[in-house]
């Protein structure tokens, strides 16, 4: 019984921090801690509103059709040969976005969020062709590396917000291991690629 707990844990855990969120979180704490938590709330529901559909619910509807085109279970597509073609969407959507919010001139610190995830989920797609590495733990290492970005340039204490982000991510990580669909190495290196990646480029 204590088996299935742990496992429903991790599949929950799994669900509900999924690679896709890494922008949504990214804008909710630039609207929070830097000077853009002035503009007006109707605007940045707006942009939260429009990165969420490119970025979270269109890549995850397409996926799903793709998948169930294919006849898979939602497991199946932790194989390496089968995780190219969502990668390719979710890619295209954040292309899609980022096109958007450049029409409707967006902030640059905000789109800049967008050209960090994308940077991230594309050099997952690379390593993805030889090495099977988690987009999960390279999501949360990207919020950990925005974070430590955004508190350099704002000068804000990040500390606080980074124990509760590196927290998640051994969490999130434990989660993938539990559910056996990467090693230890691969959560890793998914976190420090996340993580190098979103603090270089923000």
């Amino acid at each position: 019984m204590e088996d299935k707990n742990i496992i429903l844990t991790a599949r929950v855990l799994s669900m509900v921090f999924t690679p896709f969120y890494l922008p949504i979180v990214g804008l909710i704490a630039l609207f929070i801690f830097s000077y853009m938590s002035l503009l007006p709330l109707t605007y940045k529901l707006f942009v939260v509103i429009l990165v969420y559909l490119f970025t979270v619910l269109l890549p995850t509807l397409l996926i799903r059709m793709y998948r169930t085109h294919r006849g898979w279970r939602p497991v199946d597509l932790g194989r390496k040969e089968r995780r190219v073609i969502p990668y390719i969407i979710s890619i295209l959507c954040y292309f899609g976005c980022l096109a958007v919010m450049g029409a409707l001139n967006v902030p640059r610190y905000l789109r800049i969020i967008l050209v960090a995830a994308l940077a991230v989920q594309m050099l997952c797609a690379l390593v993805n062709v030889w090495w099977k590495i988690s987009t999960h733990t390279a999501a949360i290492g990207g919020v950990a590396g925005g974070l430590l970005a955004f508190a350099d340039i704002f000068s804000f204490n990040p500390t606080w917000w980074l124990c509760f982000v590196l927290i998640l991510s051994g969490m999130v990580g434990t989660s993938r291991m539990i559910l056996r669909q990467h090693t230890l190495s691969q959560v890793l290196c998914g976190f420090a690629l996340g993580f190098l990646c979103s603090y270089i480029i923000i």
